[in-house]
């Protein structure tokens, strides 16, 4: 591999961490947004909220905006509206703008991933397999860390430091990003003459515009009858509009020739859709404790942050340490046993946690958290090697976005999940709750881990 292919992907990796890192470090944080804007438990998740709508819509449309105005700009442009949502949520004079600047910084950091590892396919040719595993590591590896560092900045500073630290990787990503990434080639006579009209229909604006509204209003009527504490007209009203639009969503889809989201293709391959189904569970299990656990930590046990992000640091490094060896293992024998074992320990994980009171040894939180970056590191290469077998060569592309997709509606399901338990304020109670559903969510997974072995079986 050449330097300069070297320094490119260096450019492309600092680019695409802040993503993961962003959604990760936010885990540690949400005690001391709750303390400092004076919000209950269901009120501050909407930054966890906000953070994954916004990156579920932005990836795929800045994925067709690179083909027009080329992935360079787009990149480079997604590093700029990175920059200004870090250097200006610090400021945020109330909760609700921060929200605005994390919802910015979102769609910055969303416009980076996909271009970015486009980018990495097209430019580097030599050993591009070792390129994309290298930006792999970037994206998982900050996904792990991102616990650590944010305990450690909220520790020694305060949540301001989150954003803050984001502007070093972004000046640096910037600067090797301007020398090394190609310019992109002048666009077809197609996107220059394309119109505004084209353009909208091309990304499905309404489709976007139905999806949004309507689950941001399925989330704000749940969320507020459990932060209530009663039934109103209102919370009724608002859940049944945005489930409405779902609805109209549906329909929209099913029809329109650039769908934001192919939904007749779960219909055409039901095997993938199974897979979809199954990703979706696994990552409400793993982003219930991810999400869950450091609130526990800090809120139940009055561990510090910078205690937390250690603590957190053993399932990140579970992963990180297992996903080789799961490559390897599944290369060899498929990647059904992988997941059924993966079921497995997430089900003995999640029935630790309802174990768990106020005085438990940190060993034991250590030891759920150990089982579930297990789990995580053997689902990272099982799940994309089981949707590879389940749809044909040709749709891969599409079959890729849809499996992302599944992966954030899981994450925001895993936040809904946990607010709806939790209510105004995180208590033990409440994380045992969570430890009991997950443990039935676990249950059903084995389920379909052993019932997929099975027909695979019989199918040989």
């Amino acid at each position: 591999m050449s330097v300069r292919s070297r320094w490119l992907m260096i450019s492309v990796g600092l680019g695409i961490l802040l993503n993961p890192l962003n959604s990760s470090m936010v885990a540690v944080a949400i005690p001391s947004l709750q303390n400092v804007f004076q919000l209950d438990f269901t009120s501050v998740s909407w930054i966890i909220f906000s953070f994954y709508i916004a990156s579920a819509i932005t990836q795929p449309v800045m994925g067709k905006a690179s083909d027009l105005f080329g992935r360079r700009k787009i990149f480079i442009a997604g590093l700029v509206v990175s920059f200004f949502a870090s250097l200006l949520a610090p400021l945020s004079p109330s909760f609700g703008w921060l929200i605005v600047f994390r919802i910015v910084q979102s769609i910055g950091t969303s416009m980076m991933v996909g271009i970015g590892m486009a980018i990495v396919r097209i430019h580097i040719t030599e050993k591009q397999a070792t390129a994309l595993s290298v930006l792999s590591i970037f994206l998982s590896g900050a996904a792990a860390i991102g616990p650590f560092i944010g305990g450690l900045l909220i520790h020694w500073w305060s949540w301001p430091a989150i954003f803050l630290i984001n502007i070093p990787f972004i000046f640096a990503s910037l600067l090797f990003a301007w020398k090394t990434i190609p310019k992109d080639e002048p666009s077809t006579s197609a996107a220059r003459s394309m119109s505004f009209r084209k353009w909208v229909d091309l990304i499905d604006a309404l489709g976007i515009l139905l999806f949004t509204v309507g689950l941001v209003a399925l989330l704000v009527g749940l969320l507020s009858v459990k932060s209530s504490g009663h039934i109103s007209l209102g919370n009724v009203t608002v859940g049944l509009i945005g489930l409405a639009l779902l609805g109209v969503f549906i329909r929209h889809e099913l029809k329109v020739t650039s769908p934001f989201i192919p939904l007749r293709t779960f219909a055409k391959y039901p095997a993938m859709t199974w897979v979809n189904v199954e990703f979706m569970l696994v990552n409400v299990l793993y982003y219930s404790l991810f999400f869950g656990v450091p609130s526990y930590l800090q809120m139940v046990r009055h561990v510090s942050e910078f205690q937390t992000g250690i603590l957190m640091l053993s399932l990140g490094l579970c992963s990180l340490v297992t996903s080789p060896i799961a490559g390897r293992w599944i290369d060899k024998s498929g990647p059904r046993p992988a997941l059924l074992v993966s079921a497995m320990l997430m089900t003995l994980g999640s029935m630790w946690l309802v174990t768990l009171n106020q005085t438990s040894p940190v060993i034991s939180v250590c030891l759920a958290l150990a089982a579930f970056g297990i789990s995580n590191g053997l689902n990272n290469v099982g799940m994309q090697a089981a949707l590879f077998q389940s749809c044909p060569k040709e749709i891969i592309g599409v079959a890729s976005g849809l499996f992302n997709t599944s992966r954030y509606l899981g994450t925001i399901l895993s936040s809904l999940l946990i607010s709806i338990v939790m209510g105004g304020k995180f208590n033990i109670e409440g994380f045992q709750a969570l430890g009991i559903i997950l443990t039935v969510i676990a249950l059903s997974l084995v389920h379909i881990s052993r019932r997929r072995e099975s027909e695979q079986l019989q199918e040989s």
